[in-house]
């Protein structure tokens, strides 16, 4: 995703949405907020950037770079035209091969929006996307910078009223938040309205329904759709002879994101994710994991969140008037006590944002559950 404020502001997105020179790597405690931009080389040519949250604290997404002997691929091209700037400044340190492949791995903005400063960079650029991901990219862009402007009101608007877009009272945490947000939007529209005469460049060139499987030079590089999860078109990208594994947001540390998706269906896509022979896995958000136990108890906190709220709507029913009985019901039914320490242990910005992305993940398991 000062918490839950990178976060809130996501949560503010989702929701909307579905009404219509860098530090190396060091090791400490993963949270939901980001500060610093780090750098962590995988293998020889292999790199993925985290960056930080953005000014109007929107969380960016992790990008990855894969160099090959002859050419270069790019996982995910964050949300700042401004940081996918300073990221390929990196990769002309790295290499002098051209970056030929860039991959968006989901439609989100955090993963897509600096598109197009690879294409101005890179001359013959391929941008490349699961059929849906493409799709959807191309029908949600017109919505952003439609009302990105508007932000800045819309928020100062819950600071006034003191509730969320829910009718829930904010916390003093979210409200400071939210006015951090608020300070932050010139800036970042600044480079956005940028874009808005560049939708088309914003949008993925090739398409491929399950597998693409692309050689960089003495580099085999796997791009998969194993099925939805996080959106409708989730692609992942497995590198075989390196064992490293790159999620996009079906997978986010330390705190899963949900807030909106297939979770049903992302327990299965998960699984079969889960067969893969990894022994480095990229989050589309958070530290880079060097184990699956973390994937595990993602699959797990799923499982038991969509099995909870069938049970419900097996006992009170379906439809979105039954939502509030049933995420009672599921909060009963859990011990969500654990599941927070779980994941966020002790981070009070990550126990908060732990009691945003537990209430959007029943939601989601409800819709799903009562739209089929």
């Amino acid at each position: 995703m000062i918490s839950p404020g990178p976060r809130l502001f996501f949560r503010i997105f989702a929701l909307s949405c579905s009404l219509f020179a860098s530090a190396v790597a060091v090791a400490f405690g993963d949270t939901v907020d980001t500060s610093v931009r780090t750098v962590t080389k995988l293998a020889d040519g292999i790199y993925t950037i985290r960056h930080k949250d953005a000014p109007d604290t929107f969380p960016q997404g992790n990008t990855t770079v894969i160099v090959g002997e002859r050419e270069a691929l790019v996982v995910d091209s964050c949300y700042l035209p401004s940081s996918a700037e300073e990221d390929i400044a990196q990769i002309r340190h790295w290499t002098s091969n051209p970056v030929h492949f860039l991959l968006n791995t989901h439609w989100h903005y955090d993963h897509t929006m600096g598109n197009a400063a690879y294409r101005d960079a890179f001359p013959g650029l391929v941008v490349v996307a699961q059929t849906e991901t493409r799709k959807e990219i191309a029908g949600y862009n017109s919505y952003w910078f439609e009302h990105f402007p508007g932000r800045a009101e819309r928020m100062q608007k819950l600071i006034d009223s003191g509730k969320n877009t829910e009718g829930k009272a904010l916390t003093p945490n979210e409200i400071q938040e939210l006015k951090t947000a608020v300070g932050g939007i010139q800036p970042v529209w600044a480079e956005f309205k940028l874009l808005s005469a560049r939708l088309a460049e914003l949008t993925p060139d090739v398409t491929f329904e399950r597998e693409m499987i692309i050689d960089l030079g003495n580099r085999e590089v796997q791009l998969k759709h194993l099925g939805r999860g996080n959106t409708r078109g989730d692609a992942l990208v497995y590198l075989p002879k390196e064992k490293i594994l790159i999620t996009g947001d079906l997978l986010d540390h330390p705190v899963p994101y949900f807030f909106g998706g297939y979770p049903e269906e992302q327990i299965a896509t998960l699984q079969s994710m889960s067969l893969l022979d990894a022994q480095a896995i990229v989050p589309g958000h958070g530290d880079v994991l060097h184990d699956k136990v973390y994937l595990q108890q993602e699959i797990d906190f799923i499982s038991a969140v969509v099995a909870q709220v069938n049970k419900a709507i097996y006992r009170f029913g379906s439809g979105p008037d039954k939502f509030d009985t049933i995420s009672e019901e599921v909060s009963k039914n859990l011990n969500v006590d654990a599941l927070r320490n779980q994941f966020a242990g002790e981070d009070k910005n990550n126990r908060d944002f732990f009691n945003e992305t537990f209430d959007g993940l029943i939601r989601a398991a409800h819709a799903e559950s009562w739209g089929k």
